[in-house]
């Protein structure tokens, strides 16, 4: 496998889907803090939907530009034109902190309009959460684009880095704001949640703060490839401005696929079991905590994986692009599949089936909230693969390709959301989703495959061979019902920690027994 998809894909993999556990793991205590059953349904709702709105508005405000900066970054480098890259990476700092600020001052301002319409009792608490975003919605864009600037010079180590900075100095002021302001100053959960989402900000700091460290650690590099690069030669800013802005806006639309999917259940679902279904606030908050909000924790690492590769590959991507190496691409798409299917299945395979404890460690053991999590995290592999797809597809130039299909799939989500969730409410959503990002998956993939030959011959073996494991996974997991069941947080804990080792090892042993291992991770001496 190549060497820079490998080092790459760890140095994200482990700052996203650390970051992203960390994020998981710090709701024990967090929820804990709340007290009752009715306060953690109540902060779960609050919570998720606040942060729904926040990262479409963090989106819209990025605008696309890191991500559009990191292929330009990548291409002007491959071409020995840093002196183009570094113009290009100052005016996005400028536009970036200009973004924030204006998409700050429109989130506050919409913030009622939000609240109305979200599945929350109190629209006022809703109203104060979603302003109270508005600090890192500032500053959040223009850190982003110190990010794509490493991620185009292929230094992904501080993209990592920093996320564990973000995510740790966050989980650090969540649990002792909440922990100050209910055990010290006796005031109520509402109030914990405000300062909760608020870390959002506190986190951006620390990770803006790291950044620029490496930034200034990297200096003596940037001099030497200064040195080494052709004279600037972008004279028409204004015109590579429009240019970068319309090719950002496929980049927008992607980056926020999965929060506007989620967006849509949070929006429509209050409509549909209130208005028409005539349930009480108290219901449709319950179960939109039920089959989104708790569940969404969990995913998100899912995601989280395909995220990283997808990445990883994209600078090389757009460096073989450029330079019209098609059976490089080629190559590189194969091993970005291999990498991704290898990770992603074992690990949904064995949440899946722990989906009983895992749902009973950070919530309530409930037969209810462990179908929804079931279902939502194999929910998650087409949202990940799809991810995958639409993020390869960007890197070589099929933007506009990557938003149709994008769009396309969330028309179907609309169109499915009324009558599924009608009918079937929390599981009809799941269902929606599941449609519309399969179809995704299937545009997606079928325009690579004929754009360029993917060899999926190895692709098909961990495809077996997962469900090979899938079987054994499920008889393991039934078989040990007949003697034990965890039925407290400490006992669910200890279960799936033994089982999800135990069943991993084995999945790396036979893959390495059977020669899978090899096939998938093969290096290829040529690659840089």
């Amino acid at each position: 496998m190549n060497k820079k998809i490998l080092s790459g894909s760890f140095w994200l993999s482990f700052g996203s889907t650390f970051s992203k556990a960390l994020g998981v793991i710090y709701l024990i205590p967090w929820l804990s803090m709340m007290g009752s059953e009715h306060n953690i349904n109540a902060a779960q709702a609050l919570f998720n939907s606040t942060y729904n709105i926040y990262a479409i508005f963090l989106s819209l405000g990025m605008a696309g530009f890191p991500s559009a900066i990191a292929r330009r970054v990548a291409m002007y480098n491959g071409n020995q034109e840093f002196e183009n890259s570094k113009k290009i990476f100052r005016l996005g700092l400028i536009l970036m902190g200009f973004s924030g600020f204006i998409f700050a001052i429109s989130l506050y301002a919409s913030a009622p309009f939000f609240a109305r319409n979200s599945p929350v009792v109190s629209q006022q608490a809703s109203i104060t959460a979603i302003r109270s975003m508005t600090p890192a919605i500032a500053i959040l864009p223009s850190m982003s684009v110190l990010r794509g600037w490493f991620q185009g010079n292929q230094d992904l180590k501080p993209f990592g880095i920093s996320q564990l900075w973000e995510q740790l100095l966050r989980v650090i002021f969540i649990l002792s704001s909440t922990y100050i302001l209910i055990y010290k100053f006796q005031v109520g959960y509402v109030v914990a949640v405000y300062f909760s989402v608020f870390a959002a900000f506190i986190g951006a700091l620390a990770s803006y703060t790291y950044l620029i460290w490496h930034f200034h650690k990297m200096l003596p590099n940037y001099r030497e490839l200064q040195r080494n690069s052709k004279k600037a030669n972008l004279h028409n800013l204004k015109k590579i401005l429009l240019l970068i802005a319309y090719e950002s806006i496929p980049f927008v639309v992607v980056g926020a696929g999965i929060n506007l999917c989620q967006t849509i259940d949070q929006l429509f679902f209050k409509q549909i079991l209130q208005n028409l279904l005539n349930f009480s606030a108290e219901y449709t908050q319950n179960m939109y905590t039920a089959f989104s909000a708790n569940p969404a924790k969990i995913t998100a690492l899912v995601i989280a994986l395909a995220t990283a590769v997808a990445e990883s590959s994209l600078p090389l991507l757009a460096a073989k692009n450029s330079i019209n190496d098609k059976k490089g691409v080629q190559k590189l798409l194969s091993e970005n599949l291999n990498y991704l299917f290898f990770i992603l299945l074992p690990i949904t395979i064995v949440l899946s089936t722990l989906s009983p404890e895992i749902n009973g460690l950070f919530y309530f053991f409930s037969n209810q909230g462990a179908a929804f999590l079931f279902f939502n995290i194999w929910q998650s592999v087409f949202m990940a693969i799809a991810i995958n797809g639409l993020t390869l597809l960007q890197a070589l130039h099929y933007s506009k390709k990557a938003m149709t299909y994008l769009l396309s799939g969330l028309l179907v989500k609309i169109i499915l959301q009324f009558p599924l969730v009608y009918w079937l409410q929390g599981m009809g959503a799941i269902i929606a989703t599941a449609v519309a990002f399969l179809m995704i998956c299937l545009l997606t993939y079928h325009k690579l495959g004929k754009q360029f030959i993917i060899h999926f011959s190895a692709l098909f073996s961990i495809c077996l061979f997962n469900l090979a494991f899938f079987f054994g996974v499920v008889f393991i997991k039934l078989g040990s019902m007949h003697f034990y069941i965890p039925d407290t947080k400490l006992t669910a804990f200890l279960y799936a920690c033994g089982f999800s080792c135990l069943t991993l090892l084995a999945y790396l042993f036979f893959s390495k027994k059977i020669g899978l291992t090899e096939k998938v991770f093969k290096t290829n001496k040529t690659a840089n």
